[in-house]
């Protein structure tokens, strides 16, 4: 086996996130998003002495549970992984993953609960960024995903499955405007171009719509004909918003240097479990709303009873964790590092009329030294990269008897859980919960006592 050549693999099982593992002359060899029981011929892009990483190129074999895909552009698109497996295998294979990385880890799970599997598999997403591009060099603009393998690919997703009418409507009235007016898509490599993104945001409960168009500002272009384009659309929903943001970064993510309000409100709102929030164009949110109300509900489940806690929320982005489980509390303290979504936290806690919820806005490893309250319970939800360790330190600190860690990441999780244990706490019981259907993520909400 050397770099570079291809070579034909059985997959024998998976590792999160859906990496797929055969083995080869006495060396494990990873295969991204592959099954057990598939075959597959790939190439060989890393050799290390103790394993190997290939790039799928074909599945030779399928598993015998496969199903056909749903979506017409699953093997293209970078977006969905596992679209030819039906919901409860998907769930099955998730539930192991983290299993077996606790097991790995040597992290006790406590009463591991199973998986919870989202209320909707298909048009479950209520944000989506779409990137502009081209399938081939030199070929028509498109508007979509990346494709599979290839980076600077784009293929048009005007039929995906994830996703309702509302957002193919607008995504295939888009690219086909600006197909009309011959204007360049930025390429991040050559620093030049005009088209970036097109981000559509929905509520599911007021049906509400947001879009935003992101550009440089290489070329001056007027945009009230798209405007009047996007206000004439047949929508299943009702229009609310439509931003044009204005990115000049080098990087391919979206950043705000400067948001237009062309048409409408500058927000969205959104019920969840009878409370309000108001959505403003780059507030995180989760992007599953109903699958949302699950995992909220769950986490509220994981305070237990009483209502005289004090909680505080760390990584609260616009406050949801933390307004949903102010009823059962006391008081709750959150701390988010973008103002933005702190700002929307607190005009949100007041549309909801709860007076015990304060947001501030800072490094969470910074602010949390500032606090004075005593919590009994803390909140994790953390990005990916999990809690920043001088945090952590303070989280243990505290002596809070409860934390409750929400966590999209598996793999920081039992990183972070090693030094609570080794802290004095003790993992009571554990839960995944499916917020992302067709992909290999999965949110993971574990309970730990003070010992």
């Amino acid at each position: 086996m050397k770099k570079g050549s291809e070579i034909t693999l059985r997959i024998e099982k998976t590792e999160f996130p859906s990496k797929g593992i055969g083995y080869l002359e006495g060396k494990k060899i990873y295969s991204k998003n592959s099954f057990p029981g598939q075959v597959i011929r790939g190439k060989v892009t890393k050799k290390k002495q103790e394993y190997g990483e290939i790039k799928p190129l074909e599945v030779v074999e399928k598993a015998s549970y496969e199903i056909d895909a749903r979506c017409s552009v699953f093997n293209i698109c970078g977006g969905c992984s596992s679209q030819n497996l039906n919901y409860e295998k998907q769930l099955e294979f998730k539930k192991e993953e983290v299993k077996e990385l606790f097991l790995d880890a040597k992290v006790d799970m406590g009463d591991f609960l199973g998986i919870e599997g989202s209320p909707d598999q298909w048009k479950y997403r209520n944000k989506m960024e779409f990137t502009f591009g081209d399938e081939e060099k030199g070929g028509e603009l498109t508007l979509g995903m990346h494709i599979k393998g290839k980076p600077f690919g784009i293929v048009n997703v005007d039929v995906c499955e994830i996703v309702d009418e509302d957002f193919r409507e607008i995504l295939k009235a888009t690219v086909e405007y600006f197909r009309g007016k011959d204007l360049p898509y930025y390429r991040v490599m050559k620093r030049e171009g005009y088209l970036r993104h097109l981000v559509i945001r929905k509520a599911f409960a007021t049906e509400e719509i947001m879009v935003n168009l992101v550009t440089t500002t290489q070329i001056d272009f007027s945009l009230d004909e798209y405007v009047e384009l996007i206000k004439s659309l047949n929508y299943k929903g009702k229009l609310k918003s439509v931003l044009h943001t204005e990115n000049n970064s080098f990087s391919d993510a979206v950043i705000p240097e400067k948001v237009n309000l062309l048409y409408g409100e500058d927000h969205i709102t959104e019920n969840l479990l009878g409370l309000k929030f108001k959505i403003s164009p780059f507030s995180f949110f989760q992007t599953n709303s109903k699958g949302a109300e699950k995992l909220y509900s769950l986490v509220r489940d994981f305070m237990g009873s009483g209502e005289d806690k004090v909680v505080f929320d760390l990584y609260c982005g616009t406050g949801t964790i933390g307004q949903i489980t102010a009823p059962k509390a006391k008081k709750v303290r959150g701390i988010e590092l973008i103002e933005e979504a702190v700002v929307a936290a607190n005009e949100n806690a007041k549309l909801n009329g709860l007076d015990n919820c304060e947001f501030i806005a800072g490094d969470v490893a910074k602010v949390i030294t500032q606090l004075k309250d005593k919590p009994d319970i803390i909140i994790l939800d953390p990005p990916r990269s999990g809690v920043h360790p001088v945090a952590l330190k303070y989280v243990v600190d505290f002596k809070a008897q409860d934390i409750i860690y929400v966590s999209c990441n598996p793999k920081t999780l039992v990183d972070d859980l090693k030094y609570l244990i080794v802290s004095g706490y003790k993992v009571q019981k554990t839960l995944c919960m499916d917020m992302f259907p067709n992909t290999p993520h999965v949110e993971t909400i574990v309970k730990l006592a003070r010992k």
